[in-house]
């Protein structure tokens, strides 16, 4: 059994090479192979949010606070609430993030394949984000 203790690891201001707005990620756990998860808390400001993405092995978020908004290449825009868990398939084109006027905190939880977590795309327009 391996405890990492609340306040043990720092949170880091998310790189702007993935993110627009200030985001904070602070890290629960990386596991090592052959184990393949890995699980941040991430933290979106009003209109903050990732980049179009997609994971390898698909992608879990748990909403933990706020309210923010989520959406598919070539789908509508979805809000999201705290409580509501929200799954994207295998290499699944996506982004997420806080609502216009809302901070949003989420779990990320996703496994890596061949060492890859995420492959990082294009940022999100503000047309996109529909604002």
């Amino acid at each position: 059994m391996k405890i990492i203790a609340c306040g043990s690891v720092p949170s880091i201001v998310a790189p702007e090479a993935y993110f627009t707005g200030r985001v904070l990620q602070t890290p629960i756990i990386e596991k090592e192979a052959p184990a393949r998860l890995r699980a941040t808390m991430v933290s979106f400001e009003p209109g903050a949010r990732t980049h179009w993405h997609t994971h390898p092995l698909g992608q879990t978020l748990f909403v933990a606070s706020g309210a923010g908004r989520a959406q598919t290449w070539g789908g509508p825009i979805q809000e999201i609430k705290a409580g509501d868990v929200i799954s994207f398939a295998p290499g699944e084109k996506h982004w997420h993030g806080g609502g216009p006027k809302t901070a949003m905190t989420h779990m990320a939880m996703q496994e890596a394949l061949e060492g890859s977590h995420a492959d990082w795309l294009e940022k999100v327009t503000d047309e996109q984000y529909g604002v």
